[in-house]
């Protein structure tokens, strides 16, 4: 097993330097935040940290949460709890396959136990709105064990993930920037950028989930000033199918960025991210002389389901 604490002196901001941005005079940093660990990554950490503080103060010893096949947090709730000597559980969106993904083997390894729940179940229960009226009809767990448990929402979007996301923008220096660009699932890290970034920050989120439109997926209630919604563009263009779907378009994108980069990138998240930031750039949708933050959320480890050989890194 290997060494499992984040560690933040890690992350680095690494210029992003391609002939379209300079054509359109664009300065491009990226925030690595996947340097902090292998499964704690990106934007994880921040989003589980206070969950744990609460656990912990709570004196409960089990962290249950929500994710599909290829969730990120739950892998990082996973490393997390056995960093700190917790019991973790996980419940997996649709039935059982008959093949884990790599996602749910290394959550496994490090000690979850995984329930996978039917699909409307799921949805209905995601945020941790958990009823006893199913529990122990639809897993082997007990009410009580529940009731004595931290219950997290999937992919930490709930106050305590939204305060942990606050805290990413005190590693750079904000006001250098026009816009942070970055990708979003269930908008809980965009609402923590909005929450702490000056007034006149442009964000920008490329939602990587279908069907989604206008500001969604952020939670409007979240936003601590209702008026700075008015510097939030949702981008929904870039999804290539859906959450976890990919095309040959994509993964090419991914393996040109690293070979003129050295910057590797995810296919769920952060490969539609940069995608995305090039394509705009090229059509000239920043303004001239535009500083950019792009927020590398980590989640590198989704890319051992892909068929070998596949990516170059």
């Amino acid at each position: 097993m290997p060494d499992i604490r984040p560690d933040l002196t890690k992350i680095t901001l690494d210029s992003w330097d391609l002939e379209v941005f300079r054509q359109n005079e664009l300065r491009v940093d990226i925030l690595r935040l996947d340097k902090i660990h292998s499964e704690i990554s990106g934007n994880k950490w921040f989003k589980l940290k206070y969950f744990l503080e609460k656990a912990n103060h709570n004196n409960k010893r089990t962290l249950i949460s929500f994710g599909g096949a290829y969730s990120n947090h739950l892998l990082a709730l996973a490393a997390t709890a056995r960093l700190h000597g917790l019991s973790s559980i996980g419940m997996i969106r649709g039935e059982q396959p008959l093949l884990l993904s790599h996602t749910l083997i290394a959550a496994k390894e490090y000690g979850m136990k995984l329930i996978f729940l039917p699909r409307t179940l799921f949805d209905q229960n995601k945020r941790s709105d958990l009823s006893d009226n199913w529990v122990e009809k639809y897993t082997d767990l007990k009410v009580e064990t529940i009731r004595d448990s931290m219950l997290i929402p999937e992919g930490g979007a709930g106050i305590e993930g939204l305060r942990g996301a606050e805290e990413i923008l005190s590693l750079v220096p904000q006001r250098e920037y026009s816009h942070i660009c970055l990708a979003v699932g269930t908008g809980t890290t965009l609402a923590g950028l909005v929450n702490s970034s000056h007034p006149d920050l442009k964000l920008i989120g490329i939602s990587i989930l279908k069907g989604t439109r206008d500001l969604e997926p952020i939670d409007i209630s979240w936003l601590k000033d209702r008026f700075k919604i008015a510097n939030v563009q949702m981008v929904h263009d870039y999804h290539f199918g859906g959450y976890a779907k990919y095309n040959a378009s994509l993964t090419g994108s991914m393996n040109t960025t690293y070979a003129e980069s050295g910057i590797p990138t995810d296919f769920v998240y952060t490969g539609k991210l940069l995608f995305a930031v090039i394509s705009m750039a090229d059509m000239k949708l920043f303004p001239l002389g535009s500083r950019i933050l792009v927020l590398h959320t980590g989640g590198l480890q989704g890319n051992r389901s892909l068929t070998p050989g596949l990516l170059g890194f």
